[in-house]
């Protein structure tokens, strides 16, 4: 297969495998993953207390968001056989190596919050 280089992929970057880069940044752009992967920063955690610490995400979106992210290599389930089961879900190098961007991106939503929330009022009552 040949990798072809694309200006128009990805705006003005040069890149090969513009569509694969395209669709990789859909899959780690998305709130879910970033929320994720930040949150195994301190370590392995269990499914219920991914479920806990991300409020407002439905059992369904957290079981596809860590199947995608084990697709990709960026986290390990390990099941665990003991009574009850235990499952842990951990960063891998790959995801490690992702990490500091994910939570660059949560500290940055988060120190903005107050701003983007006036501005988004401010676009609001423009409209209306």
């Amino acid at each position: 297969m040949t990798s072809v280089t694309t200006r128009d992929a990805c705006g003005e970057l040069e890149m090969a495998n513009g569509d694969f880069v395209r669709q990789l940044l859909d899959r780690v752009g998305d709130k879910w993953t970033v929320l994720v992967v930040a949150n195994l920063k301190q370590g392995p955690r269990r499914y219920s207390g991914l479920q806990q610490i991300l409020p407002g995400i439905s059992q369904r979106m957290l079981t596809l968001t860590l199947r995608q992210l084990g697709q990709d290599g960026l986290i390990t389930r390990t099941a665990y056989g003991e009574v009850p089961p235990r499952v842990e879900y951990t960063l891998t190098p790959l995801g490690q190596s992702f990490l500091g961007i994910a939570t660059s991106l949560v500290e940055w939503a988060s120190a903005h919050s107050a701003e983007i929330t006036r501005n988004r009022a401010q676009a609001s009552d423009d409209r209306d």
